[in-house]
Parts: structure tokens; sequence; C-alpha cells
């Protein structure tokens, strides 16, 4: 298996290092660094009392937890949260309250996954006409309609 090497800096002590729940899992569980309410339809910013270097060619995705999101209805507001090669700050995630309750976020509570994926610089060409395709033209949903 392929490794990569990033750079982890912890701005809380209460910090907890993303790690995976099985070696087969792609997502490193993000943890929350404090305990917080978030009402319904309310949007918190979970601190993660961590920032990171990723390596240039490369970017992470923060994705949601599926337990979270399914049997609780919290979930990211902006899924996937995309971080950028250059970006320092601390890793926060914005959660939202979907549900009719007030859910309690623990401390040390893993609120979602980050991913981090190979990206490319793209060269786009503007032309006149594109290659053929056997989608054509089709739209969102159009691969169950024939």
């Amino acid at each position: 298996m392929k490794k990569l090497s990033i750079d982890i800096k912890i701005l809380d002590n209460g910090a907890m290092i993303p790690k995976k729940q099985y070696d087969s899992d792609a997502g490193y569980d993000l943890h929350s660094l404090l305990e917080c309410t978030i009402k319904p339809n309310e949007i918190n910013k979970i601190h993660t009392g961590l920032s990171i270097a990723i390596p240039d060619g490369f970017a992470g995705l923060v994705l949601p937890r599926s337990g979270l999101s399914s049997k609780l209805g919290i979930t990211l507001i902006n899924s996937p949260g995309l971080i950028d090669s250059g970006y320092r700050g601390e890793l926060l995630i914005p959660l939202i309250n979907y549900s009719k309750n007030d859910y309690i976020i623990k401390r040390n509570e893993r609120v979602a996954q980050l991913l981090v994926i190979e990206s490319s610089n793209i060269i786009f060409n503007i032309t006149e006409k594109l290659n053929e395709s056997d989608r054509k033209d089709l739209g969102f949903g159009s691969t169950g309609e024939k």
C-alpha cells in the first residue's frame, strides 16, 4: 500500500491525531476538540485542534460520518469540504443538525472523515466540438431513463 507523509501541528493538547478504525478504511476520523451542542437547523464549526500540511499535488476531502448523518441527522453543511494543499489553518468541521432534537457533540467524538486524494493541474483547451460519448448530453438522472 502506498504511503503519504503529512505534517500535522497540534494546536491544543486535547487534540486527537486522525486515525482509521480499520486498516482497509480510506478515511481518517477527525475528532471534536470540545463538547458543544448543535440545536436543530443550526450550524456549528467544530474545532479539531489540528492543522495539517497537505503536500502539493494532493487535496483533502472532509466527508460526513455515515452513522451521524443517516441515524442522527448530523452532517457536513458543505459536503465534501475541500482542504487545499496551501491551507495551514485549523481544521474546522461545519456540522448542521437536520434533526428535531439538540445534539451534544462530545469531546473527542468522531465527527467527520478525512480522505486525501491526488489532484492535477488542468489545462483547459477551448474547442468548437467535443469528442462523442455514449451519454452525449443526457443530464442529471438520465442513466436510469432510456
